[in-house]
């Protein structure tokens, strides 16, 4: 069952939210002279920087390929090449969703179905390997 745009689309919001959240704990963390905590901070900023750059990968093909001009078919090309493009990406970020499974605003029905769900993720959802 393929998932509604809308749906992705609140995935997304969702992400970003997480992700300024995630940025402000971190840079919340006083190190002081504790490197464990300083360099806990940088992977965590480096981590959120990464995954809005991949949100940015996520979104380069509308881009790239823009609106297909003032023609018809133009429109109708562009369309479906940032589509199909955009549907190679998507599971990308929702892997990235994933990680927030226990958060209040995850939504329960973004829960992949078992069997959808990859080996590697099986451990993020509540699922033994």
């Amino acid at each position: 069952m393929a998932m509604m745009r809308d749906d992705f689309e609140l995935k997304v919001e969702f992400l970003v939210a997480r992700l300024r959240e995630d940025e402000k704990a971190a840079r919340a963390l006083k190190p002081g002279k504790n490197a464990d905590v300083e360099q806990l901070q940088a992977r965590v900023l480096a981590d959120v920087e990464m995954k809005r750059r991949l949100l940015g990968w996520m979104y380069e093909p509308q881009e790239r390929v823009g609106d297909g001009g003032n023609s018809f078919w133009g429109g109708v090309v562009a369309s479906a090449i940032t589509n199909q493009w955009m549907r190679s990406r998507q599971p990308v970020i929702e892997e990235l969703v994933l990680a927030y499974v226990g958060h209040p605003d995850y939504h329960a029905e973004w829960l992949p179905i078992e069997d959808e769900v990859p080996v590697r993720t099986r451990s993020r959802v509540g699922h033994e390997s």
